[in-house]
This record gives C-alpha cells, sequence and structure tokens, in this order.
C-alpha cells in the first residue's frame, strides 16, 4: 500500500479519535468554597475506630491501624454456586450521619494496594437514587472520578445488566492523574451549589457542574475503598459558602 495513503489514513483516523473524545469542563484555578463551621474532624489517633465520632460501617470493612483508618473490599463479584446466588462486589464504605448543604471535605490518603478511594454524600430519606446517593469523587492512580448520582435508580432497574444509560441530568467526568501510590497525598473537595472541585497536594485537579449536586439535604457523607489497603487520615469537613 502506498506510504503517503497510510499517513493520511492514520491523520484521518486520529483525528476522528480526538473529535470523539470527550471534552473536559475548565477547571476553576481558584477556590470555589469558603470554609465557615468545622462540623467534624478525626485524626484516628487511637486503637480502636469505636463508636465515639459516630462511624457506622455500611459495606464490610475498615479499621484503625497506626493512626489511619484502613479501608478493606470484602465483597468481591462471585458466581452462582452451590444453589447461592451470583455476588455483585462492592468497595468497603464507611458511613458518617453529618448534614450539610455546600461544604468542604480534605483528608490525607495513601491508595498503597487499594484500586480507588471515594467520598460521597448521601440522601438514605432521598427515593429519586439507588440508596439515596448524590454526589461522589472517585480517586485513583491514574484518574480522578465525579459524579452526580442523583437519578440512578430510574436508570438502572433492579435486575438490569450491562452497562446502564446515564439517567437525563446525570454527569460523570473523569481527569486524569498520576499519582504515586504509596505516598500519602492530601484531597479536598469544594461542594457549592451544584458544583464539586476537587484538588490534590494542593493543585487543581477536577470540576463538575452537574443539577444532582445541588440536592439541599446530604444528610451523610461516605468513604470508600475499592480494594485492599487504602489509608485516610486527618479527615476535616466544613460547612461552606460560595466565594463571591
Amino acid at each position: 500500500m502506498n506510504l503517503r495513503f497510510l499517513t493520511l489514513a492514520s491523520l484521518l483516523t486520529a483525528s476522528t479519535f480526538a473529535a470523539d473524545a470527550p471534552k473536559l469542563p475548565p477547571i476553576p484555578a481558584e477556590p470555589t468554597a469558603k470554609k465557615k463551621e468545622l462540623l467534624f474532624s478525626d485524626d484516628f489517633e487511637r486503637a480502636e475506630l469505636g463508636k465515639d465520632k459516630g462511624w457506622a460501617i455500611v459495606v464490610p470493612t475498615f479499621s484503625v491501624e497506626n493512626g489511619a483508618l484502613k479501608g478493606m473490599q470484602m465483597r468481591f463479584d462471585a458466581p452462582a454456586k452451590d444453589g447461592k446466588p451470583p455476588v455483585k462486589g462492592h468497595q468497603a464504605v464507611i458511613g458518617n450521619d453529618i448534614p450539610t448543604k455546600d461544604s468542604v471535605i480534605e483528608f490525607r490518603f495513601k491508595l498503597g494496594g487499594a484500586q480507588s478511594v471515594t467520598a460521597e454524600f448521601d440522601d438514605r430519606k432521598f427515593n429519586g437514587s439507588h440508596y439515596g446517593h448524590l454526589c461522589m469523587a472517585r480517586i485513583a492512580a491514574d484518574k480522578i472520578i465525579l459524579v452526580d448520582q442523583k437519578g440512578l435508580a430510574e436508570a438502572r432497574p433492579e435486575g438490569a445488566t450491562g452497562e446502564p444509560p446515564t439517567p437525563k441530568g446525570r454527569k460523570n467526568v473523569s481527569f486524569p492523574l498520576n499519582l504515586d501510590a504509596e505516598a500519602w497525598h492530601t484531597f479536598v473537595l469544594e461542594t457549592v451549589g451544584d458544583t464539586m472541585r476537587a484538588s490534590i497536594d494542593g493543585k487543581a485537579v477536577a470540576f463538575l457542574q452537574s443539577p444532582g449536586i445541588a440536592h439541599a439535604t446530604k444528610s451523610k457523607v461516605e468513604f470508600g475503598c475499592m480494594g485492599k489497603g487504602g489509608l485516610f487520615d486527618d479527615l476535616k469537613i466544613w460547612s461552606a459558602e460560595a466565594v463571591r
């Protein structure tokens, strides 16, 4: 085949992929949220998780280890066997009832052996999404994903298989990262109105504007670990207001 034709074909293919690639929203260079009242903090400097701080393990399991919160996923995909139904894997999840509307969450994390760690807002009294999930940030070594989860229940009925469609008004956005999984990093998540802005180690890395984020009664904050050995430390949550 003619080399010139090959080169032209390659350029056309590359242009097509570039045109199909989703356009990432611009990330505000400056913070979008101003911290107000400190609502919660935990440095995990104790021998056991305990109940004094209000933590409840939603999906096993979490423990305190060397002054940090350690997540260990225990539920993995498994086929039906010996008369038992199949098991759908799920990351380990821990939660706390900390009502917020607009907020700033800050914590240190180390991925270690985990694929990702998450911070998520829920409203258990809201029936318009699966388990009241509202919005979430998922951090992996190579990317961070911000998700507006509201409306997931209608788009993903019980027993559905395959990739779920994106519900109307719900958005997911993924930004590339290059994190050292064995190093500690500082994560900040600003949630104001219908926007989420994420920073890692002082650098803004992701932004999403989507209607579900504006849900006014974010009654629960949850943290997750997919895989084993993800660590959280020095967690703080403030109420916030938009930066004018």
